[in-house]
């Protein structure tokens, strides 16, 4: 009879990263009904309700990100704050006894797989993007197996513990039997009209939602439809602005829970480039308008844009053109047939299928050993 395993999955902070973790754990599940899995995240973020949400207990950890620049004065307390995570990461290892432990990125991975690390508990990091995170940089030396999603990350980390899976996605998104028509109905739309979804993350995108703020005169002479995710950070900002206008094919909502029936009904996306929905657009055949975040780590979402659209599967929009340029593309691509068609099919040559159960099984190969 095999052995039970126990395994630690951390990570978090964002949709991009929880999404992923939660994927390779139902993986394991699927694979190994029997397998013991306990999440470690941070405190205050994103995961402590969506792991539970998910079904998976969590533990969280008192660790934040760093402030810019890091001579700032209140990195004292950032810096304890990581030190006291680590020894409590320690604690809750020993406690669970896990077999390996797997890092997803996000302030809390660090702490956890470094406190595996000092246990001599194996570790596995899945590194989303095409440009790595210092985490993840920093956690390669010890790592028995890197997972990536692009090509070309020997840059980054030893070749020899490298495996290139794609990143996991939301089952969910796969599995939805709704046609178009169906999905554009559930959204209350008309199945005859085209349809642009807006997303900026789970956490909601400025620029992007000022950049339909700016032309809802645009929005208004439309015969498109829009649905519009806006953040729950930019939600009742954006509905106190909108109060006064008639536009029925506008829908604003901060936080869209059937991603499958709202992709389905797309026709276009527009989107920030975090790893995890590109690989989602990827693997659906989705075509899309990426405006990678300026404000993140090596500006790793444009880098993740460009490997897109240097191969015509996406369109790229700076930031900072986002608000002048962006409905406008939007509105002119939704309706050119023949482009959609071709992002469609580039973007669908990119996927990398099945990256949960690859990962998962390299997650139970060590957990066995």
């Amino acid at each position: 009879m095999d052995k039970e395993l126990r395994i630690i999955v951390s990570g978090g902070g964002t949709g991009g990263h929880i999404f992923p973790a939660v994927s390779i754990a139902n993986a394991v599940r699927r694979l190994r009904p029997d397998a013991k899995i306990l999440f470690v995240g941070a405190l205050g973020r994103m995961e402590m309700q969506r792991v539970p949400a998910a079904g998976y207990e969590i533990k969280g950890l008192p660790i934040r990100g760093f402030f810019r620049p890091l001579w700032k004065p209140a990195n004292i307390g950032v810096a304890l704050d990581y030190l006291r995570s680590k020894w409590q990461a320690k604690k809750i290892l020993k406690e669970f006894c896990p077999n390996v432990a797997v890092g997803v990125g996000g302030y809390a991975s660090s702490a956890a797989l470094g406190a595996a690390n000092s246990l001599g508990i194996p570790t596995l990091i899945q590194e989303q993007n095409s440009y790595a995170g210092l985490a993840n940089k920093r956690l390669a030396a010890k790592a028995e197996k890197i997972c990536v999603a692009y090509e070309g990350m020997e840059r980054f980390f030893p070749k020899e513990k490298l495996l290139l899976t794609g990143n996991p996605v939301r089952q969910a998104l796969l599995e939805t039997t709704l046609t178009r028509e169906d999905a554009v109905r559930s959204l209350g739309f008309d199945p005859s009209k085209k349809t642009v979804l807006i997303v900026g993350g789970s956490l909601g995108a400025r620029t992007v939602n000022e950049s339909v703020l700016q032309h809802l005169d645009l929005v208004a002479k439309s015969d498109v439809q829009f649905l519009w995710q806006t953040g729950k950070y930019y939600y009742a900002d954006i509905q106190e602005k909108l109060k006064d206008c008639c536009l029925p094919n506008l829908k604003a909502t901060d936080f869209i829970t059937d991603m499958g029936a709202a992709y389905r009904a797309a026709d276009l996306v527009i989107s920030r480039a975090g790893a995890s929905s590109i690989s989602e657009f990827c693997l659906i055949g989705k075509p899309v308008i990426l405006v990678p975040s300026p404000n993140v780590a090596e500006d790793h979402q444009t880098k993740n844009a460009l490997a897109l659209a240097n191969r015509d599967a996406a369109i790229y929009v700076k930031d900072a053109d986002a608000p002048a340029t962006l409905l406008q593309l939007a509105l002119d691509t939704v309706n050119d047939e023949a482009k959609l068609r071709s992002l469609s099919e580039n973007v669908l040559k990119l996927a990398l299928p099945d990256s949960a159960d690859i990962i998962a099984k390299e997650v139970i190969k060590l957990a066995e050993r």
